[in-house]
C-alpha cells in the first residue's frame, strides 16, 4: 500500500496555544494543521485585519497548510430553529476566515439526526443545513459534518436531502466505532461522495451507548464537543486510544481511502492523554508506515 495523503494534525490537541502548537505539528513531521476557530484568538471577530495575514504568512514560513477550520459550535448543533441563524451566521464568517487563510474546509458537528424525516428537529437541521450548503457552495468550499452520532448510512440519507455537497463529510474512524458501533470501513464507502476531509483516530466501545448522551440532543442536557475528550478518557461506554491499539482496522481501512480516490489530508486528533505531542508524533509515524 502506498498513501499518498497529507498528514495534518489538530493544533489544539497540543493544548498550547496557536503559534506553539504550529511549531510542534512541524516538529512531529505533519504536513498540514487543523485549527479551532470558535473563539478565543482564532475567532473570526478576533482575528481580523492584518492579523489573518500575520498568520497565514506564520503557517507559510513553516513550511504547512491549513487542512481545515473547525467550526464546531458546540450544544445540540443546529437542532434548534430559534438558535439557528446565529449559528449560522457565526459558522458562515468561520467559512469565510477559512477561505481568506487558504483551506476550503470547515468541519463541525450539526447534531444527530433524527430518525424521523418528518420531525420538527429534522426540518430544521435540514433547513440550516441547505443554507450553510448554498453559502458553501458560493464560496467553493464545504461544511464538513463529523461522523459519529448516527451510523452513515443514516447520515448518507440525511445529506442526499440537501442537493449539494456544501455540506459534506469529516470522516472520524474512531467516532462510529465508540459511539455507534458502525463499521467505519463500510461507512466509509457509504460517504464516499461526501467525505473532504477526514481525521486518523482510535478507540473501542465498552458497552452501547445511547449518542444523546455523548454529542447532546434537543431536550437534553447541553454538551461541548470537548467534553467528548473527558469523557472518551474515563468514562464507561467507550475509550480513545493511540493509533493502532482500537478497533479500527487501519489496513482495510487506509486501503478503502485508496479504492474511494480520497485523496485529501488524513488529520490526527488526539481528544486525551497527558503528552500529547509523543502521541502525535507516534501517529504521524504510524500513518507513515503505509507510505
Amino acid at each position: 500500500m502506498q498513501l499518498t495523503n497529507k498528514i495534518g494534525v489538530i493544533v489544539d490537541s497540543f493544548g498550547v496555544g496557536v503559534s506553539e502548537g504550529l511549531r510542534l505539528a512541524k516538529d512531529v513531521g505533519a504536513e498540514g494543521v487543523q485549527i479551532y476557530a470558535v473563539d478565543g484568538e482564532m475567532d473570526p471577530a478576533v482575528l481580523i485585519g492584518t492579523k489573518r495575514k500575520q498568520l497565514k504568512e506564520e503557517i507559510a514560513q513553516l513550511g504547512l497548510e491549513i487542512s481545515a477550520l473547525c467550526g464546531d459550535l458546540g450544544g445540540h448543533g443546529f437542532q434548534d430553529k430559534r438558535a439557528n441563524p446565529l449559528k449560522i451566521e457565526k459558522s458562515k464568517r468561520i467559512l469565510d476566515l477559512a477561505v481568506e487563510l487558504g483551506t476550503n474546509i470547515v468541519t463541525t458537528h450539526i447534531g444527530i439526526v433524527p430518525d424521523d424525516p418528518n420531525s420538527e428537529v429534522y426540518a430544521s437541521m435540514q433547513q440550516a443545513c441547505e443554507e450553510l450548503a448554498n453559502y458553501a457552495t458560493s464560496q467553493q468550499a464545504y461544511f464538513a459534518i463529523e461522523t459519529g452520532p448516527e451510523t452513515a448510512a443514516h447520515l448518507k440519507a440525511f445529506l442526499d436531502t440537501l442537493g449539494s455537497r456544501g455540506v459534506s463529510v469529516n470522516f472520524d474512524p474512531a467516532n462510529m466505532v465508540m459511539v455507534t458501533g458502525d463499521d467505519p470501513v463500510n461507512g466509509l464507502y457509504i460517504l464516499r461522495d461526501y467525505v473532504v476531509h477526514t481525521h486518523v483516530k482510535d478507540g473501542v466501545r465498552h458497552r452501547i451507548v445511547d449518542p444523546r448522551q455523548v454529542y447532546g440532543a434537543l431536550g437534553y442536557e447541553k454538551m461541548d464537543h470537548r467534553q467528548i475528550a473527558q469523557m472518551a478518557s474515563k468514562g464507561p461506554d467507550f475509550s480513545e486510544l493511540p493509533l493502532g491499539e482500537g478497533g479500527v482496522d487501519f489496513d482495510a481501512y487506509f486501503k478503502m481511502i485508496q479504492a474511494i480516490g480520497y485523496k485529501g489530508y488524513l488529520t490526527i486528533e488526539r481528544e486525551v492523554g497527558i503528552q500529547p505531542e509523543v502521541d502525535i508524533s507516534k501517529a504521524v509515524e504510524f500513518i507513515k508506515c503505509y507510505r
